[in-house]
């Protein structure tokens, strides 16, 4: 299996450290409920250098990127972040991803387990005057999360992080280290992701660590699902694949059908006049944990299924994401789910479950 340039340092620490996406990654340290409170409370940090980053560069990038995904590239103004996906011509998701536009360039970063696929297609689409650099086993990435994250990190850093607005971002050191420092997250919290060379982003985790004093956790990947859950925020490979679209998957708002032509745009179109399914939230009435995979029932027909769930260590309740028929994904709306071959009640909720979050102070 590949390894982070963190590797050493989970082993150090006694992470339990699992198989993701061909990536030896810490799952968890003391446990994902006591991790997840953590971040939710005061700050957590996840090495999340898995992750893929493409250089898109050349005097066509905007114009390539606009039609490659799905959100409006041409809206980005220098240090500016955006949240977009690619589509097939059928609309299909080919991976969710984050658009970062530097001065001169812009950066792609995409989920580790379609980095080969997302790698391939945009080079098959690449125009002349493009020119597309892999840099993702060169560049170390570390998520910084939670209330308490932007005073601690400001301790290191020297740029000021209090002008910086969700989805900005800025260039800057952190105790010698140069680094982008997004205000960017997948967990509803306040927080920042942290791009740098590989041999300079151990010294970065090191210096958070130090300045956070016992303020900082450390925690794994499976409290980022936890947290992602509760916040509704789509996992590529459960929520949403090559089988969904933007518009059934909730992701309109950043589906921009009136920007032009881009790949996927008609079948998007139709999509959404014909639209048959919705992703939703449900939460548990009675006693039990949804499940990827579990059916989502109507008088003791299937309507839909679950694509991720958990108990919800913030609301101490099962919560789980899902499709459910279009009639059937009204707020309020109660359901069955069948757990264990139990039938169990369950309803329709506004998104998000948690709503306490620091995201947006």
């Amino acid at each position: 299996m590949k390894q982070t340039p963190l590797y050493e340092k989970h082993v150090a620490l006694g992470a339990k450290l699992v198989d993701f996406a061909g990536y030896e990654m810490p799952i968890q340290y003391v446990g994902i409920n006591q991790e997840h409170m953590a971040v939710r409370l005061s700050s957590g940090l996840f090495d999340v250098s898995h992750m893929g980053e493409f250089i898109i560069s050349g005097e066509g990038a905007e114009a390539f990127l606009d039609n490659m995904t799905v959100n409006d590239v041409k809206s980005i103004q220098p240090w500016q972040a955006q949240y977009s996906a690619m589509c097939f011509e059928n609309g299909g998701i080919i991976d969710d991803l984050l658009i970062y536009r530097y001065p001169d360039y812009f950066m792609l970063v995409v989920n580790c387990a379609n980095m080969e696929k997302d790698l391939d297609w945009l080079m098959a689409h690449k125009p002349g005057n493009v020119d597309i650099m892999d840099m993702s086993d060169q560049i170390g990435l570390i998520a910084f999360q939670g209330p308490k994250s932007r005073e601690i990190l400001q301790k290191v850093v020297d740029i000021d992080l209090h002008t910086m607005d969700l989805y900005w971002f800025g260039v800057g050191n952190i105790n010698g280290h140069p680094a982008t420092i997004a205000r960017t997250g997948y967990t509803g919290e306040l927080g920042f992701e942290i791009y740098a060379d590989n041999d300079a982003i151990g010294g970065i985790w090191d210096a958070i660590l130090d300045s956070g004093e016992d303020e900082v956790d450390i925690v794994g990947l499976g409290c980022r699902d936890t947290l992602r859950i509760e916040m509704k925020y789509a996992l590529y490979g459960n929520d949403i694949d090559e089988t969904t679209n933007p518009v059934e998957a909730g992701l309109g708002w950043i589906t921009k059908l009136d920007k032009g032509d881009f790949i996927g745009k008609n079948a998007l179109v139709q999509a959404k006049e014909n639209l048959s399914r919705r992703l939703v939230c449900i939460e548990m009435i009675d006693r039990g944990i949804p499940r990827k995979g579990y059916p989502i029932m109507v008088d003791g027909d299937q309507v839909g299924a679950v694509t991720s769930g958990t108990q919800s260590p913030s609301l101490k309740q099962g919560i789980g994401i899902g499709y459910v028929e279009k009639q059937h994904a009204k707020i309020g709306t109660e359901l069955g789910m069948e757990v264990r071959n139990k039938n169990l009640k369950c309803k329709v909720v506004k998104p998000p479950f948690y709503k306490e979050g620091s995201v947006n102070t």
